[in-house]
């Protein structure tokens, strides 16, 4: 109370609004699994009205996620399952939700078909279909790319052509091609207004024409992101009109946000603003609202030993972090969710959900990683 009383009288001298500081998030750190797959998803594996976990070889019945069944045997290659994404989708329509995947060794993406009951309850191997060979895969996202309702899946394949495999028909996919390269980290939004959906490259922005599928992505070469995340979060963080970026460095130090502007003749350029310099391998991002404030938090942390030890920073602590953003400042805060030596604070792998797993209205973050699987319930 002293606290906020100086804080009010200082304010009423400066002008500055007297409004308390936002209170930290509360989490309860849920242990679920010691495996080193660094990709999970959330879904209803069983039909059952409950929301599942599903992780590399394994998927845990919620709401305990205490009860593991076997879906296969993903390929090991060194300190890597060869298991980049976890992608939910009803693959061959038969209702029951099935899940994309793709790996940087094997070069290929490919989903596993959920048998459906009994045989989902019965560690019953899931058959693995492989779509098609795209090159190294560093990730994969889900993203409507053509707008017609229905998610695309994007592969991140760096030095490889870019391109988003399209569903047709049940269990067939058809790959429509974007541009000849591409580099580390991906993104997905509208940058220009014009209400498509454009696609961000570590070597500028791809505006989308009229016709997704046979018109040419025209590349725009106006920043260069480095080893950038995926995704690049692309939104409007300043409410000012124009759509910006949100960019962690994938394997290097550094968090930051990428401002729009226009000069008078419309031009368009981007300044660069820092979020957070004190960690490395920002290598995944999410941006939603997890506070229940009705605006988006940017959710992310360090992946634990993406290139097996031998990125920048791969010997810091591992953190996992939600950051607020203060319009008055124009500023993001940093909170920490879980911080410390591996098994004290927390990876956040390559590919993690943020979800409602209690139905409380409020929203969980579940993260996989080498450092293990773990869900962050939100008190």
């Amino acid at each position: 109370m002293k606290q906020l009383l100086l804080f009010c009288a200082v304010s009423l001298l400066t002008g500055i609004s007297c409004a308390p500081p936002e209170p930290e998030l509360r989490f309860s750190r849920y242990f679920v699994a010691s495996e080193s797959f660094e990709s999970v998803g959330v879904f209803d594996v069983d039909n059952n009205d409950t929301l599942d976990l599903v992780s590399g070889d394994f998927w845990y019945e919620g709401p305990l996620f205490r009860r593991r069944h076997l879906i296969s045997n993903q390929p090991r290659h060194d300190e890597y399952y060869d298991d980049f994404s976890t992608i939910p989708m009803d693959v061959n329509a038969d209702g029951n939700i099935d899940f994309v995947t793709g790996g940087w060794f094997g070069k290929s993406i490919r989903w596993l078909e959920n048998p459906g009951k009994p045989a989902v309850l019965t560690n019953k191997p899931w058959i693995v279909h492989e779509i098609m060979t795209v090159g190294n895969v560093e990730t994969a996202r889900a993203w409507d790319v053509d707008a017609d309702g229905t998610p695309d899946i994007v592969p991140n394949t760096p030095n490889k052509p870019l391109g988003y495999l399209k569903l047709k028909t049940p269990g067939v996919f058809e790959r429509v091609s974007v541009a000849p390269t591409q580099g580390h980290g991906l993104g997905f939004g509208d940058v220009n207004g014009d209400g498509r959906g454009d696609l961000i490259v570590s070597d500028g922005w791809l505006e989308a024409p009229v016709n997704r599928t046979a018109g040419d992505w025209t590349l725009h070469p106006e920043f260069s992101l480095g080893t950038a995340s995926i995704p690049v979060i692309v939104a409007d963080v300043n409410a000012d009109g124009l759509t910006d970026l949100i960019v962690g460095q994938g394997h290097s130090y550094g968090l930051h946000w990428y401002e729009q502007t226009r000069s008078q003749s419309g031009q368009r350029g981007w300044t660069k603003h820092g979020i957070d310099d004190k960690n490395s391998q920002y290598h995944t991002l999410e941006w939603t609202d997890i506070t229940g404030d009705g605006k988006p938090e940017l959710i992310t942390g360090k992946r634990f030993r993406a290139h097996n030890g031998n990125d920048p920073g791969s010997n810091d602590s591992v953190g996992l972090y939600y950051f607020t953003w203060d319009a008055t400042s124009r500023q993001f805060t940093k909170h920490p969710i879980a911080y410390g030596s591996a098994g004290a604070g927390k990876g956040t792998g390559i590919y993690f959900v943020i979800a409602d797993l209690r139905k409380t209205g409020r929203k969980d973050i579940i993260v996989a990683g080498k450092d293990g699987l773990v869900v962050f319930f939100r008190e």
